[in-house]
């Protein structure tokens, strides 16, 4: 679990929710006809705008904000190291049993090649064409909070001209006013709420999460090209610690 985002989110609700009981309590700020314009309408556009298969996913994709994949990254470099160590010891062939094994797809994929003898341009393109979708595919599942963001406040706008016309309409009738006029506004919160807590944060914490596996899946591509190549083992982890901020980079060598 991720203590910044649920940390982010729980105090925005907490803040939201005390500022209005503070004022006139959180009944008010209950507007069905509100909530159908602003949260129904957005999530039906979301429907036209992606596929299917990509909103039947969608809370699958809002919880790994909460709870996102994790990549030990000092561990995967002592494998690559000892991968490396081995390979130039007992020759690359000798890595087949360990792959095999390997929890890491990425890396079980990249060496499996290499150890069936593919050359190294078609490794690195293969591996990198993978990582490029990978990334490209997460960021397009991360703007869907972004969309929706901002489709929730399009249909804002359109409940406050909505709850307008309505107040327009009935003016000589004072007691149609109030509920119009919590059309308007409550229209306009909703879309707001929905773009600046659930939807633009979301998007950049998915983001993040993507660019964090990209940088694990580049690290892997240059270890595997290492160790097709023979390099050696500790001139493979100095080039792999300089993905790891300097605070965390501490050699096996030393």
């Amino acid at each position: 679990m991720d203590i910044a985002t649920v940390i982010g989110m729980s105090l925005s609700l907490i803040l939201l929710g005390t500022a209005m009981m503070l004022g006139v309590g959180i009944a008010p700020y209950l507007d069905p006809p509100s909530i159908l314009i602003t949260v129904g309408g957005s999530i039906t556009s979301l429907f036209i705008a992606y596929k299917m298969e990509t909103m039947k996913k969608s809370v699958a994709f809002f919880m790994i904000a909460f709870k996102p994949q994790t990549f030990d990254v000092p561990a995967l470099i002592k494998r690559l190291v000892d991968y490396s160590t081995q390979a130039r010891r007992d020759g690359i062939l000798s890595l087949e049993q360990q792959v095999n094994q390997e929890e890491n797809s990425f890396l079980r994929k990249g060496l499996g090649m290499a150890i069936d003898g593919a050359e190294p341009d078609s490794i690195r393109d293969l591996l990198e064409i993978e990582m490029d979708r990978t990334l490209d595919r997460h960021k397009t599942n991360a703007g869907l909070f972004d969309t929706w963001g901002s489709y929730a406040g399009a249909y804002g706008m359109l409940g406050t001209l909505i709850g307008l016309v309505a107040m327009l309409l009935n003016m000589s009738d004072p007691a149609s006013i109030g509920p119009a006029m919590a059309v308007a506004l409550l229209t306009t919160f909703y879309g707001s709420f929905i773009g600046n807590i659930l939807g633009a944060p979301i998007a950049n914490i998915l983001v993040v999460r993507a660019n964090d596996e990209a940088l694990v899946q580049l690290l892997v591509i240059e270890g595997v090209m290492s160790i097709q190549a023979g390099d050696n083992p500790r001139s493979l982890e100095t080039k792999l610690l300089t993905f790891l901020p300097p605070n965390q980079r501490v050699s096996s060598f030393e």
